[in-house]
């Protein structure tokens, strides 16, 4: 598509409109939370924290020393006491909060010293308070924290709910401080904070009746807001979608939005090395998906615009549900127990309604974007991450979004409906509907079965009317949406084209990669990467060959579902740690309640289980790991390979000299402890190069199918969409080039190559991978 001057015009003129759009954005919140005495949360207080922080503990601590050096009696014991009796990292990021929560207030009496004092010492004893909870009685603290604490309250709220709750209680008690000790606790931590950063002094205010000290930003702290604030403006435009194919990336130049303001916000590979280096695949690969075409699905848009209206949740779809207040009762100022029920019940409502409104943040923006998309047809510009997958530059209206957003898209350039396309139809109808896990053939059939026909045409002609018949679906939005495709193309052919996202994918795409590496025939049988009548069950068989090593209460509710989450991470090295919450969590919900010791059995089962139905695999990783652990003890400080599209993978994992701090009331923060990286993070590299060789290997089997695919196409991942009446070409593309990458390349062997293995790699080789172009299932 020829672009004119006139077209890059306007789409500049709507890159601007982003532009100003942000920085709006920006401003207004940054008002908002000084209005709310919140400016810790602002970019500027944010930034400043975490830049004095690691600066104001080491003043604490040397002034701590000092102090207790000279100090005798009283003072000492004031020291002691209070002052120090908090750990200095825990104190510092309090009084850093508050202060500049204060400071920047749009409230003039925030400011004063004397406020700004006693809520450090406030809030420090309010933290020492919740610790001494915590360790008193710790079962206690973890329930009332769970019930009592509402995300939309704040921390005193949450300090006197514990505090009500645990006074009824026969454990040792809080003994409270005096006001004095506030401030002289917030004065001590303040006075620090003064003297170490030069960014707060003090004046004095006169009136008749009194002298008030207020504290104020200094200079340098000026300069150092108005550098970060500047930052933050060239990183605020909004991320849209265009309404033009983006530009090319290049060699030499930056592709997607056309305006600097944009482009400066983006590179081409996401947290990778700057200016890099890529095969000429990639580059075809990306500029190609930009040059598709989309528009909204105006019938799952007015579907939206009703149940928004209404305030009727389903699914991802959030949006703003109002709680009513209930009335006052008539004699409220005297009957105390109308006045309680009636405080509580107002309570839970307000409580109810802040949470609604963070929730539904997404579902708002989302809907700000269907009013500037709605009518217009528009592109996506993309980039890569460091592994070579790819991911849309805009937040919303993309193919990689919820259930729901994914829903409102269509590709803009439909096709005239085919027998085959219809077969697609049925299928996308199926599969959304939770028939994932049926052969090809069950999920064709599935759309025709008299009940299931019935609940399409209902849906598809009355989706506010039969929400029950869609809004339990696997993938309730996606379900409406193919709904009623099938239903106007297939069912009354009233539309003769498709534009609806049919998406398919691999069947299990970690090992089906890391069997093409090792050539591992057995293993490739397995995960459909060979042919068969139906779908191959990995989860089930590792499900079945556990079954005997597992607790004897379990094996009733024991199969695949069990199984599948703890099988599907282990190729991008889960730990046993996280394959005790999956299995704990797919327990629970059959009702099944497990112990300690039970749930280590069945993780040691389960394991146990793959090294025996999928040993490939698992060497290959155990050589990785082992390869990888030499590669970095040897010197390397990054590992770097290329995959067969061409794509240069350049990993570099740091540690940072960093501290988190966990505060009880005000949550988790983290601390730069120093400047600058530690050294390679050797475990790191341990542990994410198996799945980042593997990501690299699905994101290089996607740029070559797409570069030969000419139709309009879509990926999330290692899924790919398309329209109905092209899958079974995209299909066979896809096959065909799993087939060519690993029979043409040696990819383990090019990998043990460019990180100077010390060993040979554990290829079987007995898989011939060209006869994946039979297989059925291999991506569905």
């Amino acid at each position: 598509m020829l672009v004119t001057e006139a077209q890059i015009e306007m789409q500049k003129s709507f890159e601007r409109k982003q532009i100003n759009g942000g920085l709006k954005r920006l401003t207004d919140q940054t008002k908002k939370l000084e209005d709310q005495s919140y400016a810790s949360a602002t970019c500027y207080g944010n930034a400043s924290i975490d830049s004095l922080l690691p600066q104001f503990i080491e003043s604490i601590n040397n002034k701590k020393e000092e102090r207790l050096k000279v100090a005798t009696g009283y003072q000492r014991g004031l020291l002691n006491e209070y002052v120090l009796k908090l750990d200095p990292e825990s104190a510092a990021a309090i009084t850093l909060k508050l202060t500049f929560d204060k400071v920047f207030s749009s409230k003039k009496k925030e400011k004063t010293v004397a406020n700004i004092t006693e809520s450090i010492g406030r809030a420090i004893e309010a933290e020492l308070q919740m610790r001494h909870y915590e360790s008193t009685a710790p079962g206690l603290f973890k329930v009332l924290k769970e019930n009592y604490w509402h995300q939309s309250k704040g921390t005193e709220y949450k300090r006197k709910a514990m505090q009500t709750v645990i006074s009824k209680c026969d454990i040792e008690q809080w003994k409270h401080w005096s006001s004095i000790y506030y401030v002289k606790v917030g004065g001590w931590y303040l006075d620090c904070l003064c003297e170490s950063s030069g960014w707060f002094s003090t004046y004095d205010e006169y009136s008749r009746k009194r002298t008030d000290k207020y504290l104020f930003a200094t200079d340098t702290f000026s300069k150092f807001k108005d550098e970060v604030v500047k930052l933050a403006e060239l990183f605020s435009p909004l991320s849209w979608p265009m309404l033009i194919p983006p530009r090319d990336w290049t060699h030499d130049e930056d592709g997607g939005y056309y305006l600097n303001a944009l482009t400066r916000c983006y590179e081409m590979v996401r947290r990778g090395p700057p200016l890099p280096i890529q095969g000429k695949t990639p580059y075809e690969f990306l500029n190609k998906i930009q040059k598709v075409k989309y528009r909204l699905n105006p019938f799952t848009i007015k579907v939206s615009k009703a149940l928004n209206e209404k305030g009727i949740p389903v699914g991802k779809f959030r949006p703003i549900i109002n709680h009513d207040i209930p009335p006052k009762p008539f004699d409220i100022a005297t009957n105390d127990v109308a006045r309680k029920e009636w405080k509580s019940k107002a309570k839970d409502a307000n409580n109810a309604n802040a949470n609604e409104f963070r929730t539904s943040c997404r579902t708002r923006m989302t809907m700000n974007c269907i009013d500037e998309f709605e009518d217009k047809e528009y592109y996506i510009p993309w980039s890569f991450d460091y592994r070579g997958r790819v991911y849309p530059l805009p937040s919303f209206l993309s193919v990689q979004d919820t259930d729901w957003g994914k829903s409102l898209i269509r590709f803009a350039d439909e096709a005239e409906i085919t027998d085959d396309g219809k077969e697609w139809l049925a299928f996308q109808v199926a599969t959304t509907s939770g028939q994932d896990k049926a052969t090809i053939q069950e999920r064709l059939a599935w759309p025709f079965i008299p009940e299931n026909r019935a609940r399409i045409e209902r849906v598809a002609t009355d989706p506010l009317g039969n929400i029950g018949d869609w809004e339990n679906a696997d993938e309730p939005w996606q379900f409406l949406a193919a709904c009623e495709e099938f239903y106007m193309v297939v069912l009354t052919q009233s539309r003769t084209t498709t534009g609806l996202c049919v998406a398919t994918d691999a069947t299990c795409s970690g090992i089906q990669i890391l069997a093409g590496m090792a050539r591992d025939k057995a293993t490739a049988a397995m995960v459909n990467v060979l042919p068969s009548e139906k779908p191959q069950d990995v989860y089930k068989l590792i499900a079945e060959k556990s079954l005997p090593n597992i607790p004897e209460k379990v094996r009733p509710h024991w199969d695949r579902k069990c199984t599948k989450r703890t099988v599907m991470t282990i190729p991008y090295n889960a730990k046993p740690f996280s394959n005790r919450s999956y299995i704990r969590e797919a327990l629970k919900e059959k009702g099944v309640e497990i112990d300690k010791d039970e749930l280590t059995e069945i993780v040691k089962a389960v394991r146990g289980a793959m090294e025996i139905v999928v040993p490939g695999p698992m060497r290959v990783m155990r050589w990785i790991e082992k390869e990888v652990t030499k590669a970095i003890k040897n010197g390397s400080t990054q590992l770097v390979w290329k995959t067969p599209s061409g794509f240069r993978v350049t990993q570099r994992l740091m540690k940072k000299n960093t501290k988190t701090i966990e505060l009880k009331l005000l949550g988790r923060c983290r601390v730069k402890v120093a400047n600058g990286e530690k050294g390679v993070d050797l475990a790191h590299h341990k542990n994410a190069t198996a799945p980042n060789l593997i990501h690299s290997l699905d994101a290089s089997l996607l740029h070559i199918s797409a570069t030969k695919f000419n139709a309009p196409i879509a990926l999330i991942h290692d899924s790919v969409l398309c329209r109905a009446t092209d899958m079974s070409t995209l299909s066979h593309i896809v096959r065909d080039t799993y087939m060519h990458l690993f029979a043409e390349h040696d990819v383990l062997q090019d990998f043990a190559d460019a990180i100077g293995s010390e060993s040979e790699p554990p290829i079987i080789g007995d898989l011939q991978p060209e006869s994946v172009i039979e297989s059925t299932y291999f991506f569905c």
